[in-house]
């Protein structure tokens, strides 16, 4: 490919202007199995080189580590960089596996400075409210994370997996740049309504694992028998038992329009992705999460695919053929509470 740089857009009315494709860097030291440092460390600088912008991490990947591995390509890009971070998954003392849910003032505080000086720097472009606990009213949540931006800690605000009514609300005390949810061809339950309220009030959709968590792409069909046993994903109930095989089927038609296309699976997943801007008019923002450049590359190479009113029409069924939830408790999903 060339290097010929991605396209922007704004996230929200008022939000930072990103490349139109992002970068979710979780598995870069979290989730999803052994890692190479070195690699990880050069996909972050190809990604900049071809235009992405956007990276997006969490203080509960890994308890901070990826923050911390983070922090010195930020530092070394600050001024090219919009740098997404997020509280809300607190990680009790007494088990490091387990997270708890918390939207309280004290404890948001408690973590933005944590975020703050894990990645070494004095004000978080982007700052999500990862998860909602359903016992504290969104408007106070968001009433602190108001508070933030005035302070000068934070630039704009995220939610991520929320509902309509909660976006609505939320958006009422404070203008909401960007909605993180889960958005593919398999996932696309925030159509209903989430979608429909982000365009209205102006704010950008951010997908996160566009790429089904690289089942998409085809790099793995059964979680327990080809991933490690630390990896997420075996306990995700799309990839696992008669639910993988299943949907493993379902991208024979996926395949038939990459091959049209000279493109790969993944390719024309994340192009689907992308033409959701022009067909739900709004921003999109896919942070498809990778850790080689070769990889990097491929994703981005996909803004540029266009697929057909007919090839969208082949994919258009699939997601109403999945098999199995997308998480094993949907409570921590907007889809759980819509």
């Amino acid at each position: 490919m060339t290097d010929a740089r991605i396209p922007t857009v704004r996230l929200g009315e008022s939000g930072p202007e990103v490349g139109v494709q992002g970068l979710g860097c979780m598995g870069m030291s979290f989730a999803y199995g052994p890692t190479d440092a070195g690699e990880a460390r050069a996909a972050l600088e190809r990604a900049l080189e071809l235009g992405v912008t956007l990276y997006d991490t969490a203080d509960a990947y890994g308890a901070g580590e990826n923050e911390r591995f983070l922090s010195p390509f930020f530092k070394a890009h600050r001024d090219e960089v919009v740098i997404a971070t997020k509280f809300a998954l607190s990680i009790p003392e007494h088990d490091p596996t387990a997270r708890v849910i918390r939207n309280d003032a004290p404890y948001i505080r408690q973590a933005v400075e944590a975020s703050l000086k894990r990645l070494d720097v004095d004000v978080i472009d982007l700052y999500y409210m990862h998860r909602r606990d359903v016992n504290v009213p969104v408007e106070e949540t968001v009433g602190t994370m108001a508070e933030l931006v005035r302070e000068g800690k934070v630039k704009h605000l995220g939610l991520s997996e929320v509902t309509s009514g909660e976006l609505r609300a939320a958006h009422a005390v404070h203008p909401i740049a960007a909605v993180q949810s889960e958005w593919s061809l398999f996932s696309r339950d925030i159509e209903a309504k989430v979608v429909p309220a982000a365009r209205d009030l102006g704010v950008a959709l951010v997908p996160y694992s566009p790429l089904g968590r690289g089942f998409l792409t085809g790099s793995f069909t059964h979680a327990e028998q080809e991933l490690t046993a630390d990896d997420f994903r075996r306990r995700q109930p799309r990839f696992t038992g008669d639910n993988a095989t299943a949907n493993a089927a379902l991208l024979e038609p996926v395949r038939a329009i990459a091959e049209a296309h000279d493109a790969t699976v993944g390719q024309v997943a994340l192009a689907w992705v992308q033409q959701r801007a022009t067909a739900d008019a709004l921003p999109v923002v896919p942070i498809p999460g990778t850790r080689r450049p070769g990889r990097v590359e491929e994703n981005v190479a996909a803004t540029a695919i266009v697929l057909t009113d007919e090839e969208l029409s082949r994919l258009e069924p699939i997601a109403g053929q999945v098999a199995g939830a997308r998480y094993a408790d949907m409570t921590f999903a907007s889809g759980g509470r819509e």
